[in-house]
């Protein structure tokens, strides 16, 4: 990468702040310098510098000509050590967690939208149960009822030897070998909710700035210095990135939720047998037992339905009662439920299948009928403020929240299928002659539909796949008119042309989610219905039907199972991978980059909100360097740093980005995040960001596959924000300045195009000019991440202490 050096020539001290994107980038290779040094911040994410650029503010006479380079390096925050790989087996709560914020632009419907908002966390909470349920089929089910209750299975499992029913000791008996075996999705709903905590502290809890005076975002309606009251956009609100409040409620929630699940799973075999044996005080109990745990669950539903976040304002309180009691309550009733099953029940002997397996089956209709309705409000969201460049018309929400239902069911139905074939040893369970019963009929069905779906989506890949290789062709003319090739080189034309095509795929992927989203809630529809009609797996439902409709059921059962086995076991490699290769975690890191952008407003349990530690650092670094120096400022960002950079500029007071110009690169802000996410990036919202920073540019290319034009047009005398997109590669050909042929780059290494270097100084030089340097006795740490280092007014002996450890 070209180093960060170009040169305005008038207005005094100028700092340009560089955001890398996706994939993270060392402060080496931002700075394009070995010697760097850390000035503020920690390991996980601070700002760099050149060592001989640290004590800049001191020596305004060596930077006339040019501004500040400063590195802001976030990738720790998502692909730093090997651990956060697990990750992956959070996917479906993160997809759920972005279905909340895709919906569409209010338009003065606040009922509506909170019902938006109650629907997706509903969704949400049952994924939480989905995953419990599927644990407890797992350990309870398949393991303690009917492995250990089968002889067959146990005498080649000598672990599960003190548990056999066979033998006769104090845990043969089936309430004590579930009592014990729920230890499993306790311990699982447990260590979800100290991940939740755990991370909470060590990426959300940064609170905005508030140190400083100049600093405090006005409340919603402030004049501005012109008079007129504006509103402020909701990623502008103080309260946007921390919503403390709400993810702790929702925690309590979830924890709460899924301790419930285990307990009921536990007593209601107990409660069963009890009522079929005639024992009226165990049944009593049993009652009382289940009533209570309704109770808990419907004061679960009640908290989780409750109002949502609060962006007006920063939630600093818990609802430090509600938060302590509800996990706490649903624990005392697991004990009470595990100590009620393991109650002596002499002759009772597990059968079959654990009682509950409709459990799955209603999560399944519940998710589709939440999924439906979360498609109709949404509708009519987006009917109320149309915009043609939206995602889907405003289902991409909806869409999304069916993708994450349908992981949850890939993962929690790939291990139940997996552990069933493991304890059956040579059997296919379901099938019969086994030597346990196997997991519920339905999760056999959800497998036999997979295949059903990967063949209907091989038709929109083909006909992707014929779209793009003709508009390679279509676009081959227009590469040589673009380089003004006199004799081209049908190669070189058509390797361009082809990865210009290629990077058009991007804006084909909402049909693509749309049929795969509705093709899931269709087929999943069709396998609770088969499941419950017939009462066997596909292969045993249809063995008197047609021999063609027998064997492809026989075919869709045994690749299904095979498939979503495959699913799950590829999630574990990944994530074995990543945990030893840095390389692969970098990659996976990825995923992370874009999913995790967003704070958890409906999932507790989803991955960390990155931003919520990243865009306070920005803001405070901006604020207090301006504050500072009075000087100017450009925040340079690519790919989702121009995201962070945005979000970050959003957050500033009036006055603070009027001394701030924007410089964006392979920029997804309108491509990906106003189509997808309107309500927050929408052409309202990036129009009114143009019209409240002091100057915009945005950087672009045909053949980038994520970054796009920001399509915000010329306001009074601000021009477009867009420039024309940059030629890729820089020269068509060889010649004597480059006697080797250019790459083509995609996404990548926007500065070494010279137009980079020249709209920076473009930007710098329409900044106003330098106040006098500002010096204040107060200690720079107010308060926040970027409270501290050289560039705040301390020499080279603070850079050089804590702050300022080498990082070449």
């Amino acid at each position: 990468m070209s180093p960060a050096t170009p040169a305005p020539q008038s207005g005094g001290a100028a700092l340009e702040l560089l955001v890398h994107g996706v994939g993270g980038a060392t402060p080496q290779d931002m700075l394009d310098d070995p010697r760097t040094v850390r000035v503020t911040g920690d390991a996980t994410a601070a700002m760099h510098r050149r060592g001989a650029d640290l004590d800049a503010e001191d020596h305004p006479e060596r930077y006339a000509q040019r501004p500040v380079p400063e590195a802001y390096c976030w990738s720790n925050l998502t692909s730093g050590n090997g651990t956060r790989a697990l990750w992956l087996l959070l996917l479906p709560f993160m997809v759920a967690n972005l279905a909340h914020w895709m919906r569409p632009p209010a338009g003065g419907r606040r009922g509506t939208v909170r019902l938006y908002g109650v629907l997706v966390r509903l969704l949400a909470l049952t994924l939480t149960v989905l995953l419990t349920a599927a644990a407890c089929e797992v350990a309870l089910d398949l393991t303690a009822w009917q492995c250990a209750g089968s002889t067959a299975c146990v005498v080649d499992r000598s672990w599960l030897g003190f548990l056999a029913a066979d033998r006769g000791g104090w845990w043969s008996q089936p309430g004590r070998r579930l009592a014990l075996a729920a230890v499993v999705p306790g311990a699982l709903v447990g260590l979800l909710w100290y991940l939740s905590n755990r991370t909470w502290s060590a990426y959300e809890a940064q609170r905005p700035p508030t140190g400083y005076d100049d600093v405090a975002t006005p409340p919603p309606g402030t004049p501005d210095p012109e008079g007129e009251p504006r509103p402020r956009p909701a990623l502008g609100r103080p309260g946007f990135w921390y919503g403390r409040r709400l993810v702790a409620r929702l925690r309590a929630a979830h924890t709460a939720a899924g301790f419930l699940t285990v307990a009921a799973a536990v007593c209601g075999a107990a409660a069963r047998h009890d009522r079929e044996s005639g024992s009226t005080a165990l049944a009593a109990l049993a009652w009382t037992l289940e009533a209570a745990l309704a109770a808990a669950g419907l004061v679960c539903l009640l908290v989780v339905c409750r109002r949502g976040r609060s962006e007006k304002r920063v939630d600093h309180v818990v609802d430090r009662t509600l938060v302590a009691a509800l996990p706490t309550v649903s624990l005392i009733l697991l004990a009470a439920a595990l100590g009620y099953a393991a109650w002596s029940r002499p002759g009772w002997q597990s059968a079959g299948t654990l009682p509950g397996d409709a459990t799955f089956g209603v999560l399944v209709l519940s998710q589709g009928a939440l999924v439906v309705a979360l498609g109709v409000v949404a509708l009519a969201l987006h009917r109320s403020d149309p915009d043609p460049r939206t995602a889907m018309y405003g289902l991409g929400g909806p869409a999304v929240a069916m993708l994450a239902c349908a992981l949850g069911g890939v993962m929690t139905g790939g291990v139940a299928q997996r552990v069933a074939d493991w304890l059956d040893g040579p059997g296919t369970p379901g099938a019969g002659g086994g030597r346990i019963v196997g997991p519920p009929v339905l999760l056999s069905w959800q497998a036999s539909v997979i295949p059903v779906l990967l063949l209907v989506l091989v038709v929109p890949c083909a006909v992707l796949a014929v779209r793009t290789t003709l508009a390679a062709r279509r676009y081959a003319a227009a590469v040589d008119v673009d380089y003004g090739v006199e004799t081209p080189d049908p190669v070189r034309t058509r390797r361009i042309a082809s990865t210009r095509a290629a990077a058009g795929l991007t804006d084909a992927a909402p049909g693509l989610v749309g049929i795969v989203s509705g093709a899931t809630l269709l087929l999943g529809a069709g396998a609770v219905a088969g499941a419950w009609s017939s009462g066997n797996v596909p292969g045993r439902a249809f063995e008197g039907a047609h021999p063609v409709i027998a064997s492809a059921a026989d075919t869709a059962q045994a690749t299904g199972s095979w498939l979503i086995g495959f699913g799950f076991i590829l999630f574990v490699t990944w994530g074995r991978r990543a945990y030893k290769d840095a390389s692969a975690r970098r990659t996976i890191g990825i995923l992370w980059d874009v999913g995790t952008f967003w704070p958890r407003a409906a999932h507790p349990f989803a991955p960390p909100c990155y931003a919520e530690r990243a865009v306070p650092d920005l803001t405070w670094r901006m604020s207090s360097w301006t504050r500072t120096t009075g000087g100017r400022l450009v925040i340079s960002g690519h790919s989702q740093g121009s995201v962070l950079a945005a979000a970050a500029v959003w957050q500033l007071p009036a006055h603070t980005r009027r001394r701030v110009a924007l410089l964006t690169y392979g920029s997804p802000l309108e491509r990906l995040y106003g189509r997808w996410f309107p309500a927050y990036f929408g052409p309202h919202q990036l129009r009114a960001l143009h019209g409240e920073v002091h100057c915009w540019r945005n950087l672009y290319r045909a053949t980038d596959p994520i970054g796009g034009p920001v399509r915000v047009p010329a306001d009074g005398d601000k021009p477009a924000v867009d420039r024309d997109a940059l030629l890729d590669p820089l020269v068509y050909g060889r010649d004597h300045a480059h006697p080797l042929p250019e790459p083509v780059l995609g996404h990548s290494d926007y500065q070494a195009d010279p137009a980079f270097a020249a709209e920076r100084t473009a930007l710098l030089d329409r900044l106003p000019p330098a106040l006098p340097r500002q010096r204040s006795d107060e200690p720079a740490d107010q308060g926040g991440s970027g409270g501290r280092g050289p560039a705040e007014g301390h020499g080279s002996s603070e850079g050089h202490g804590s702050s300022g450890r080498s990082s070449g």
